[in-house]
């Protein structure tokens, strides 16, 4: 980065502080996660240069002879690792890609049914704060009261109630596997379109340790980063009867011209994602949430739902007599980010809720192990017991930048000299 050193030193000082930062602490955010030095390349290459308007073969700008076989090139490998019928890979992100199905499908005022944000949806799935829920007639299910898990027969009685023209299946704080058969099966009843985000374990579904939704729903979105370790984008996949209104719907429906830096990174993610080492990488995020799971549990924490299927975890803190935003502050000090969370039927205020929510891929994707697990569920014990003890803090926070020099985080190998204490 010499240019941006002379050009420009202020950013310069500010990315390689972000890169020491990424380097020298634990990232435990669910939906953040490490690529590539080939991915960083990618989106870093001449390709941010142009202009796309339109898709491969049928643009507005000339000059598309390279940047079609690119976009030709994504599309085929997620249709080839998903067994889609149709993918669209120019959303420029997660929540622009839900947008577009809705565009696709209904009109303002629109019943939709998704996951409430406070039990584990997203604020696409028709939270009020959301477009989603301000344009269209957005009612929720929510998760039992009991078991913190979904309940179909409930979410059945809700769907046949509202009768929803999208039934929406997914979540971003939910760590157990979703019912996609059961979901197809209600949305049938009363002939709505089955809409499944799959952003968060999207890089689980590649991996073939989590089941795929593409078979039952009829609209798949998904970022393509998260556990798929790609850049900053996402996917639409399709059955191949609504391609011509999904297309619309992203172009000229909600955006201009694709960003083909991005798309051309999005396609060596999926190349990367279809190897035998990635199906490894996938196995491995699921062996360390669990075992994450299991000593946070009997070191007395309370998991939602007492433990994870997949790749992430959600902590109930009341009984450690720390709020989430106290526990996630204390924990960035020490080294180890996550963030604060809502819990289902949380009695605190959602800038300041009684959990916290912690994910495995990023660490995965530094070589953590089952052993790095107990480790990290050592420092997160005594972090929440003693968490306005700044010298403590501080001295976690040197465990494990050392810990960390032992573990390269991919496109940051550079910053890494291995350490032992």
């Amino acid at each position: 980065m010499e240019n941006v050193k002379d050009l420009d030193p202020e950013i310069y000082a500010l990315v390689k502080q972000e890169e020491k930062r990424q380097s020298d602490k634990i990232r435990m955010i669910a939906s953040e996660n490490y690529v590539s030095l080939a991915i960083l390349q990618t989106t870093g290459s001449v390709l941010t240069n142009k202009y796309s308007e339109g898709y491969a073969g049928k643009r507005y700008y000339e000059g598309q002879q390279i940047i079609d076989q690119v976009e030709q090139l994504a599309v085929q490998r997620a249709k080839d690792l998903f067994g889609a019928e149709h993918v669209n890979v120019q959303p420029y992100s997660g929540s622009p890609a839900n947008i577009a199905v809705y565009l696709a499908f209904l009109n303002p005022g629109d019943t939709i049914l998704g996951m409430a944000l406070p039990h584990g949806g997203h604020l696409t799935h028709g939270a009020q704060v959301s477009i989603s829920g301000r344009y269209f007639n957005a009612q929720a299910y929510e998760l039992d009261a009991v078991t913190g898990l979904l309940n179909y027969d409930t979410i059945r009685e809700k769907t046949l109630a509202v009768r929803p023209k999208i039934l929406i299946a997914g979540h971003s704080a939910y760590p157990r596997i979703l019912d996609f058969a059961r979901f197809r099966a209600i949305a049938d009843e009363v002939g709505a379109l089955l809409m499944v985000d799959m952003a968060h374990f999207a890089g689980l579904v590649a991996g073939g340790v989590h089941p795929s939704p593409v078979p039952y729903a009829d609209v798949v979105t998904t970022t393509t980063h998260k556990s798929l370790r790609g850049p900053r984008g996402a996917m639409i996949l399709c059955k191949a009867k609504y391609a011509q209104a999904i297309d619309k719907a992203v172009f000229p429906g909600i955006q201009g011209g694709p960003h083909d830096n991005t798309t051309a990174a999005i396609a060596v993610a999926l190349k990367e994602a279809s190897s035998a080492a990635f199906k490894e990488y996938a196995r491995q995020i699921i062996r360390n949430a669990k075992t994450l799971a299991q000593s946070l549990m009997a070191k007395g924490f309370t998991l939602i739902t007492n433990g994870t299927d997949n790749h992430l975890m959600l902590v109930n803190l009341t009984n450690k007599n720390i709020s989430g935003k106290r526990a996630a502050k204390a924990l960035d000090k020490a080294g180890i980010v996550v963030n604060y969370n809502a819990i289902p039927f949380d009695t605190r205020k959602p800038f300041d809720p009684s959990g916290i929510r912690l994910g495995t891929p990023a660490l995965t994707s530094r070589g953590f192990k089952e052993k790095e697990m107990l480790l990290v569920s050592d420092f997160i014990e005594k972090v929440i017991a003693d968490p306005d003890n700044d010298l403590f803090l501080q001295q976690t926070a040197e465990e494990i930048r050392i810990l960390c020099s032992n573990f390269p985080a991919p496109g940051l190998e550079h910053l890494c000299k291995p350490e032992s204490k």
